[in-house]
């Protein structure tokens, strides 16, 4: 069965993280994602993103195919100008002012191939004041506002353990390019997508943001409690953390009865929802003292049966022994010619009926030769761009 875009093909100019993230999502849906890297001896970003066979890079590339293209070589880029005649996509994550520079922006891709979709991702933007700086990851969290409200009260700013703003424009972008995809069956046409770290970034600060833009609200680190919702938070049992996370009258009319705190609960300050907000330390230090008196699974398994949202906070290699986890699959083996059998982390989306792609992050250039041959190019002219060193 066809996977859902096998009849897209991608040529994907990426690295690090951002661009490679969103063609991903591409690959695991079966579209023909072909990485162009710059052949080994003029590489100048060996070992951004990783070392290759370590597990950020095998995650982040799997399900493509690889070419080896010089793009800095006129008769390098003449070649890449014959791929964008039957792709359908190109993503970048270039500085803004390099792919114009090479001339591959959009308008020059277009007037190759009207249809084609161009993605781009840069740090700040196409264009304005910051659009030629260099875009990192944390550079963007603490721009976008994410690290003022991550951490405890008083701590400062803290960045949080993943590199959300690459992975969310990444995602962003995936989506935009889909979206190109769509309106080209009915229009005939292409696009250009873009987005940036920090556009992701104050997008995925989501309330938080719109509490500054519709309240003039400044949102506060809050630590390990919802930044809104009374009580939501972490807290400790006889044996270990949980979090708990329940909101408004009757979530707590449920944790007052499992917890057997209908005593304390009469107190002023906890009986209304209103009241609960403004003294959430009275709150947590009820439900705290309650909780020690019993095991995190006791409580875990006592509150959901209620219907209160009640978890574990686990160590990575507690999230992949759960139960549920690994009832879901999130992980698949994928078989690596040098690693051998190595297991990565699937696409969250669930399509009943498709079994999505699981091909290991190839070598640098391992596909040229036949990827440039369905392009339409001889054994002479592969022979002749390599002995010129535009391969």
């Amino acid at each position: 069965m066809a996977l859902p875009l096998s009849h897209i093909k991608v040529l994907d100019l990426t690295r690090v993280r951002s661009g490679p993230t969103c063609v991903r999502q591409l690959a695991d849906w079966g579209a023909d994602c072909i990485k162009i890297e710059a052949p080994d001896e003029v590489d100048t970003g060996k070992g951004m993103g990783g070392a290759r066979n370590g597990p950020d890079y095998q995650h982040v590339h799997r399900n493509k195919r690889s070419i080896t293209l010089n793009l800095k070589h006129p008769q390098g880029l003449a070649a890449f100008r014959r791929l964008v005649e039957q792709a359908d996509v190109v993503v970048e994550n270039y500085r803004p002012d390099v792919k114009d520079r090479l001339g591959i922006g959009y308008d020059a891709l277009a007037a190759i191939n009207p249809r084609i979709v161009l993605g781009s991702i840069s740090g700040f933007g196409q264009d304005g004041p910051y659009a030629r700086r260099p875009g990192f990851d944390q550079i963007a969290q603490g721009m976008g506002g994410l690290m003022s409200v991550t951490g405890l009260p008083g701590q400062g700013p803290v960045r949080v353990g993943i590199p959300v703003a690459d992975l969310t424009s990444g995602l962003f972008c995936a989506i935009g390019i889909l979206i190109a995809l769509l309106e080209r069956e009915r229009t005939g046409k292409g696009r250009w997508v873009h987005t940036s770290l920090l556009e992701a970034m104050i997008a995925m600060m989501d309330f938080q943001a719109t509490r500054w833009t519709m309240a003039r609200e400044v949102p506060q680190q809050a630590g390990n409690d919802h930044p809104t919702t009374v009580p939501t938070g972490l807290f400790h049992t006889a044996d270990g953390v949980i979090n708990l996370a329940a909101g408004g009258d009757e979530m707590w009319r449920r944790i007052v009865e499992t917890l057997d705190i209908g005593a304390e609960a009469q107190a002023p300050e906890l009986a209304t929802e209103a009241a609960r907000s403004t003294n959430r330390a009275k709150v947590n230090a009820v439900l705290q003292s309650k909780l020690l008196q019993d095991t995190a699974e006791s409580w875990i398994e006592r509150l959901n049966k209620a219907g209160v949202p009640t978890g574990p906070v686990y160590s990575m290699d507690q999230v992949f022994a759960d139960r549920q986890v690994q009832h879901l699959g999130l992980s698949f083996p994928v078989q690596h010619p040098t690693l051998g059998e190595i297991n990565l982390v699937r696409t969250p989306i669930q399509m009943p009926g498709v079994t999505n792609p699981r091909r290991p992050t190839p070598d640098r250039g391992e596909h040229t030769d036949p990827i440039l041959a369905e392009f339409g190019f001889s054994p002479e002219e592969v022979a002749a761009l390599r002995a010129e060193k535009a391969l």
